[in-house]
């Protein structure tokens, strides 16, 4: 299929999408083989991404896994330098992989002033230093090519500031969105494009278990125009359309997908 028979789609691509082995991520890679991407599965657990390597490849896809943990620079480069090797290159890079920060009970969170090193080490460990790690490694095959897509995934968390024990991974989300538009004024001129998607709660193992609790989720969904949770799908398309060329001409951009949270506030 050409780009003229389907300006979406991401035949002749290669994506990297990390944290990939559930959730939002799981989704992006499902629907970027579809489309007609090479798969690049990136995870921490290796049973999460061969189980979805195995199931790409069942459809015809070509796919393969990358495990490591986003935010160990020499083991995330390693395995996205196999990667390269053995596929070509990449061409789309989806800084996916988060932590449960955005674990929506706060009664489990202390209060930011008892709070010290340990506690925000994790958030940006993954939030931050992950997306910075993945970036850096996949930048320079970007920039030998002449085209990159650079799509990061952030919560609202990091546009508004949430608190009640969240001030660390609400730092971690925003510090990612600002390193992403540096990427964009970065990659202008080679290329590359680089944009956020901001999501709202969304139904992944991240929140199942908080909001199975009918109390909790009404509570939640009262801050949403919207009065339902996200699906991964509803994230998967934007993350997907900015993959594509239809979204060339977008950079330095955080797209709210949100069901109109941020309007509520």
């Amino acid at each position: 299929m050409t780009t003229a028979d389907d300006p979406l789609t991401l035949t002749n691509r290669t994506a990297l999408i990390t944290g990939a082995g559930q959730g939002v991520g799981r989704r992006v890679a499902e629907l970027a083989a579809a489309r007609g991407a090479a798969v690049i599965v990136n995870d921490v657990d290796q049973g999460r991404a061969d189980e979805l390597v195995d199931r790409l490849r069942a459809t015809g896809a070509v796919a393969i896994a990358a495990v490591a943990d986003v935010g160990d620079f020499d083991r995330l480069g390693a395995v996205i330098r196999s990667a390269a090797a053995e596929l070509g290159t990449i061409d789309i890079l989806v800084n996916n992989a988060g932590n449960r920060g955005a674990d929506l009970a706060p009664q489990v969170r202390r209060p930011f002033w008892e709070q010290g090193p340990g506690d925000w080490a994790l958030y940006l460990h993954v939030n931050l230093h992950g997306v910075m790690t993945a970036t850096r490694h996949v930048l320079p095959l970007m920039r030998a090519g002449g085209y990159g897509r650079v799509i990061t995934v952030i919560s609202d968390a990091g546009r508004v500031g949430e608190i009640n024990g969240m001030e660390a991974y609400s730092g971690a989300k925003a510090g990612a969105a600002g390193f992403t538009r540096s990427i964009a004024r970065l990659g202008g001129r080679i290329g590359v494009t680089a944009n956020c998607v901001a999501l709202g709660a969304t139904r992944t193992p991240a929140i199942a278990d908080a909001i199975a609790d009918p109390d909790f989720a009404a509570k939640v969904l009262s801050g949403y125009l919207i009065r339902r949770f996200g699906e991964p799908d509803d994230a998967a398309h934007m993350i997907l359309f900015l993959a594509s060329d239809l979204a060339g001409w977008i950079t330095g951009q955080t797209i709210p997908v949100n069901g109109g949270y941020s309007l509520t506030l």
